[in-house]
């Protein structure tokens, strides 16, 4: 069989439904991290906290604190790529046996499928979560560059270096923040074409409700209202 023949196997649905999914992660990201002034987003928001964190670890005395947080920020970014990879490896070992996926779906769908067509649904899973994979990598690697440069900032507050060096690390801390969002987001869109498995229909569904939750919790959220009730510091 030839790639035209294989192709043949989806039909225009299911392109419909793939360009959704894909069309769907490109702009939500875009939507989180490109807002208006006057409706940022949950993450836009925190960036402005991250640096008030910063700002004020200048004169906190000691910096344990700050050394603990920024820890548990490097372990829960540890934690989700771990839990990537091994989905990851779970998804590999699926591809080589798809049968058992065959049994199991063909009862939803009620239709025989080849097995190109699963293993090509389950690679789309497995491209996210390896996006998401490496997102969480480097997130981690730029916490740690963060608690560098946290470290190198000077203990007594009036020095030249205190408030620069401090700067530099909320900028390395939002940005890690950042790689770490993406890579949640591809986590979702991951679980959202698991749906491509029982049709292009149930992967519609289940993209509009992904949009739809993260639109909702970036700009529609109790979270969000919290952050807008105390005006970001403006004295940095």
């Amino acid at each position: 069989m030839n790639w035209t023949e294989r192709l043949s196997l989806f039909s225009s649905f299911d392109l419909v439904a793939l360009c959704l999914l894909i069309g769907g992660w490109f702009w939500i990201g875009w939507r989180i991290e490109n807002t208006a002034p006057t409706r940022p987003s949950v993450s836009i928001l925190m960036e402005d906290f991250r640096r008030g964190w910063m700002h004020q670890m200048v004169t906190r005395e000691p910096r344990v604190f700050d050394a603990q947080l920024i820890g548990s920020l490097r372990q829960g970014a540890t934690f989700f790529a771990s839990a990537a990879m091994i989905a990851i490896g779970g998804g590999l070992a699926l591809i080589g046996n798809t049968e058992q996926l065959e049994g199991v779906v063909s009862d939803l769908t009620l239709g025989k499928t080849p097995a190109f067509v699963w293993e090509v649904k389950l690679l789309l899973v497995l491209m996210f979560l390896a996006n998401a994979f490496l997102k969480y990598v480097w997130a981690h690697r730029l916490f740690g560059y963060c608690s560098v440069l946290m470290a190198a900032v000077p203990n007594k507050p009036d020095g030249d270096q205190a408030y620069p060096r401090a700067a530099q690390a909320a900028e390395i801390c939002i940005n890690a923040a950042r790689s770490f969002n993406r890579g949640m987001r591809s986590t979702y869109f991951a679980l959202a074409a698991v749906a491509w498995l029982a049709g292009a229909f149930a992967l519609i569904c289940a993209t509009v409700v992904t949009l739809a939750m993260l639109y909702r919790r970036e700009f529609a959220s109790q979270s969000r209202e919290t952050l807008l009730r105390i005006p970001p510091d403006t004295t940095m």
